[in-house]
């Protein structure tokens, strides 16, 4: 064989042992991951691979078409506007594609190589045949399960074959739907193949470095059984289960599954668990991140690995600093409250969003923030280590969100949290400086004299405040207007200029309305003290004036309505999607009695969107799907009664009725505090509506963020930086100046998309996160007691309502009929508009003043929030009894005496 050949078979076939530098789109993830650890001395059975250019050439024509097809294609849709009968489904694509490689010949060159390098191993050798995908055991996705894998397998012909089926394991549906959510091209996957020496197993498992569950990177996680891995791979066995403290290999626990009636089952003994730890540690040093290891001990007792990679599941951890670099104790030291959460975003924000919140967040400088998982956390540990600071905190987060009160409540009693006279931190600049408790800054403590005085003023004038507040939104639209024309850095100078002096004036004209109101509120409370339950109070705010939200839903309720009496709109509404809607609007094509009526809607919201706060999100004047949707949702609703208007005002009448009820009631102590109670009273619903405003007013400043950047992004588009005008979220500040200059920002866009992807898939956010990664409220629920029953969570709006469940992750297009209980992640105010119609709402997030709390109060309609993995435990369809006094969600006909599943509502 001459030497051009001799390189073509060696391109082929690579030994294990061999692989330590190699690349990933040569071998893919677990062959390169195997061959680091043969190359670090780790115990790997010996065996070869076979490259991915054995697969490019046993491709077969017509692959590539496939596969192309298959990028257009968007689960559960179309982006060329085709209807699902006009094209082939994910799945038959992937079909064909699995048939032409069972069906296509192997290269005679791929043939013999693969037969040489196997005989090479000996004669009738037993292997295990592997696939090793190079989209695969990434640090973003692991498609764990998603290839096939052959054991015990014996004889050049078999070995072959197996091959064969690993390569068409590539293209199975679940393959091909894990790259579509992943946002990995279909073009792009190859597959190389690990031929291994079979271990007999007397013992296999799975090891993690770090506990999935709750996120502690101080424990190891081990599940054996007798016999092969891959039954607890797949689950198909009960296996012994360690949980092992990783730096001294103590047991923390040991658990092993019941007896199967077959005789005792050898077990795994703590000594070899320790053994286990200790290498799998050594294994997590190589890579530089936790790891899950498969594992085998031989009836010799020897153990070998046969796979390692990321764990990707883990949330991740606490990071400061323009590097990317950990700057915080890995100690659990620091522990940090989601501040997205509160604001009821579950989504990440994008990285430009992340850099208008830092640029906010860090002029005020009253306290640290980090940015994990694309979301915003606020450091609490200095507020929980003062004496003063812990008690504030605990009577006011439990109205935020009662869930994360909880979770700090059981955290206190840590002695890594106990109260310190003098708290040492490390400044942004690296620099030791002694922690607050919050009292603030310069840029906080200028606005204060402003605050306090126009506080006062509400209170004694609130039609001037109400005045003040709604005249300011004409002045801020002025502030944000830039001179055309523009360039580029100009529009960045002036985005990056209007934020601090906006979010000021936001401040000063339009929180101490809704702040004296809640404040009278207080009073009121302190007043009725021994004449009326606190409870009875939540009726005086529903059906408040004055909410821009509130007054938001009722207008987009009245086009409904209009569009509901043109018998033209009304049909076409109930005939097409919002998608197509949209479409139609933006070509200007509705009907007349749609297309003016919602033209007229967007000019005064159409600044607003789900997820608002994030820059990165399109507005709705830019994508009204959602508006659409819920206007067609309302077309639905039958009975006059349901009405949202009629459901509002009966809202109001009850709160007037109410008050009448306690002014009354507290006549009976004296006329004085008769008068102050109706003072009180009467000052907190003319104030209290106020509350949306400051997110309303900051919104708008957001959205001529948006239209700037975006204006940025398409001048980086046509010089070829990046592909699209919205790529621009996708850098932040200072790299779309580098991008201006001329650097090209495609491959940093790709990545960060990538890394945003990912976090869109995540469903469990920690509310309370430590430095060390430990997700607070999973190890509380890892220890909670399971019983039957209700879901328990934190009442926020009395009465009771019996309805289909129906639950909701996204509100763009969502539907949601007359009556049904609304069960989400959270709300922004972008979710509102399904609230009209909705029986009831039931959030896994948030506490009694919390966004979507608030306005369940004012539609009077109960609502508790706050239930722990609500999304999942409630089933779309079900019957349910929402009992929003009681804070419980019952199936219907479900003992009421039953016992809630989890109760982190604080007490």
């Amino acid at each position: 064989m001459d030497s051009a050949g001799r390189r073509a078979q060696e391109s082929l076939v690579v030994e294990l042992s061999a692989l330590g530098s190699a690349q990933v789109s040569l071998v893919g993830g677990k062959a390169l991951n195997l061959g680091k650890l043969a190359a670090a001395g780790f115990p790997v059975p010996d065996g070869f691979c076979l490259t991915t250019v054995a697969y490019r050439m046993a491709a077969p024509a017509g692959l590539d078409g496939l596969a192309a097809q298959l990028d257009t294609l968007v689960p559960g849709g179309s982006s060329d506007g085709t209807t699902a009968t006009d094209r082939p489904t994910p799945g038959e694509l992937a079909r064909q594609a699995r048939e032409l490689i069972v069906s296509a010949p192997i290269p005679a060159a791929v043939d013999a190589a693969l037969r040489a390098a196997y005989a090479a191993m000996g004669p009738s050798t037993v292997v295990a045949v592997r696939s090793s995908a190079t989209a695969e055991d990434l640090p973003f996705a692991s498609f764990a399960g998603q290839q096939d894998s052959f054991l015990n397998i014996a004889g050049g012909d078999a070995v072959v074959q197996s091959v064969r089926r690993c390569w068409a394991s590539l293209w199975t549906e679940r393959a091909v739907m894990y790259r579509f959510a992943n946002g990995i091209s279909q073009r792009t996957v190859s597959l190389a193949v690990v031929v291994q020496e079979f271990v007999a197993a007397a013992q296999a498992g799975v090891l993690f470095t770090a506990n999935p569950v709750t996120g502690v990177r101080t424990e190891t996680v081990i599940d054996a059984s007798a016999g092969p891995g891959h039954a607890v791979v797949s689950g198909s066995v009960n296996p012994e289960h360690f949980l092992v403290e990783s730096a001294s290999g103590r047991i923390l626990q040991h658990t092993t599954p019941p007896p199967n009636g077959r005789g005792p089952r050898p077990g795994l003994a703590d000594a070899q668990a320790m053994d286990l730890t200790a290498t799998a540690g050594s294994v997590q040093r190589l890579f530089g991140a936790p790891q899950d290891v498969e594992w085998v001990i031989d009836a010799g007792g020897k153990v070998w690995l046969t796979q390692s990679r990321p764990i990707t599941a883990l949330y991740p951890l606490p990071v400061t600093g323009t590097d990317g670099g950990d700057s915080r104790p890995q100690d659990g030291s620091r522990v940090y409250l989601c501040g997205t959460l509160l604001q009821g975003l579950t989504r990440p924000i994008t990285p430009l969003g992340i850099a208008v919140l830092k640029a906010i967040t860090d002029r005020k400088g009253k306290w640290d923030y980090a940015y994990p998982g694309l979301r915003m956390y606020i450091d609490l540990a200095p507020i929980i280590r003062n004496k003063r600071g812990r008690r504030y905190l605990l009577r006011i987060l439990p109205l935020a969100d009662g869930r994360a009160a909880a979770v700090i409540s059981a955290l206190l009693a840590d002695p890594r949290f106990a109260v310190r006279k003098h708290q040492p931190r490390r400044t942004r600049q690296g620099r030791t400086a002694p922690e607050t408790s919050g009292a603030g800054t310069a840029a906080s403590l200028a606005l204060l004299p402003g605050f306090l005085w126009a506080l006062i003023g509400a209170a004694v004038r609130p039609r001037a405040e109400l005045e003040r507040a709604h005249a300011y939104q004409e002045r801020l639209e002025a502030e944000l207007v830039l001179p055309e024309p523009a360039t580029a850095v100009r529009r960045l100078e002036h985005v990056r200029g209007i934020l601090d002096p906006a979010f000021d004036g936001v401040v000063l004209t339009t929180v101490p309305g809704p702040t004296a109101g809640y404040l009278m509120l207080a009073l009121a409370r302190r007043l009725l003290r021994g004449i009326a339950d606190p409870r009875e109070l939540e009726t005086v705010l529903r059906g408040l004036p004055h909410n821009v939200t509130t007054e938001m839903d009722l207008e987009l309720w009245k086009l409904a309505e209009a569009i509901g009496a043109d018998s033209a709109a009304r049909a076409v509404f109930l005939a097409q999607n919002p998608g197509t809607l949209a479409g139609r609007y933006l070509d200007g094509l509705l009907p007349q009695a749609a297309q003016s009526g919602l033209r007229e809607f967007l000019a005064r919201y159409g600044h607003r969107a789900v997820a608002e706060i994030d820059p990165g999100m399109p507005r709705w004047s830019e994508q009204p799907d959602h508006i659409l949707g819920m206007i067609t949702n309302y077309l639905r609703v039958q009975d006059p009664e349901q009405a949202p208007d009629r459901q509002f005002a009966r809202a109001a009448e009850h709160a007037d009725a109410r008050v009448r009820s306690l002014v009354e009631r507290s006549r009976g102590r004296s006329r004085l505090r008769a008068r102050l109670v109706q003072l009180c009273l009467c000052r907190a619903r003319q104030l209290s509506g106020l509350r949306e405003l400051p997110k309303f007013y900051f919104v708008l400043v957001l959205a001529e963020v948006r239209r700037q950047l975006l204006t940025v992004g398409a001048d980086l588009v046509r010089a070829g930086r990046i592909n699209d005008a919205d790529d621009i979220f996708f850098v932040d500040f200072d790299e779309a100046r580098v991008g201006l200059r001329g650097a090209d920002l495609h491959g940093l866009v790709a990545e960060r998309r990538q890394v945003y992807r990912r976090e869109m898939q995540r469903r469990r956010i920690p509310r309370i996160l430590l430095s060390d990664g430990t997700d607070v409220e999973a190890v509380l629920l890892a220890a909670a007691p399971h019983a039957d029953g209700a879901l328990a969570g934190t009442p926020a709006s009395a009465g009771t309502a019996t309805g289909k469940v129906r639950v909701i992750t996204d509100p763009v297009g969502a539907r949601l009929e007359p009556g049904e209980i609304l069960v989400v992640p959270s709300t922004d105010p972008g979710w509102t508009p399904l609230f009209l119609t909705a029986g009831a709402l039931v959030m896994e997030m948030g506490g009694v003043i919390s966004h979507g709390a608030v306005v369940a109060r004012e539609y009077g309609i109960p609502a508790i929030v706050g239930v722990p993995d609500a999304t999942t435990l409630l089933h779309t369809g079900e019957t349910v009894v929402v009992d929003g006094a009681a804070g419980t969600v019952r199936l219907a006909g479900a003992e009421r005496h039953a016992e809630p599943l989890v109760d982190l509502t604080p007490h």
